[in-house]
């Protein structure tokens, strides 16, 4: 069993900044891959970003490129979402996600373990 945190998340005016920490511990051997999503009230659960433990390779959602940037620490086993030029429409429940098997890091049935989300509201 694995446990995933997500820290990070507030109240920011709109263009403002928040960068968002996920941990995952608790599995004797470290996830592949690990992803953020988002989920705004009354809508689906969203794909933000992902990234490869083994490579680096990172994937954005396409309306949020450009502002957000995912990364790593494989030491502390831990990723970061830095979200620059913050919208109101980025108000959502953000979660973290680890994988350990295989499948499209854009689909949510993919990951194996999710935190419990942190609330990020951007007011304008």
């Amino acid at each position: 069993q694995a446990q995933v945190v997500e820290s990070g998340g507030g109240l920011v005016q709109a263009g403002g900044s928040l960068i968002l920490s996920c941990a995952a511990s608790g599995r004797t051997f470290s996830s592949n891959a690990m992803g953020w999503f988002r989920q705004a009230p009354g809508k689906e659960r969203e794909f933000v970003a992902a990234i490869s433990r083994s490579t680096g390779s990172t994937y954005t959602a396409d309306s949020v490129k450009g502002r957000f940037t995912i990364s790593k620490d494989n030491a502390k086993n831990t990723v970061y979402l830095q979200m620059n030029s913050l919208k109101p429409e980025d108000t959502a429940l953000y979660y973290c996600a680890a994988r350990y098997g295989t499948g499209s890091l854009y689909y949510t049935g993919t990951y194996d373990y999710w935190g419990q989300g942190t609330q990020v509201t951007v007011s304008s």
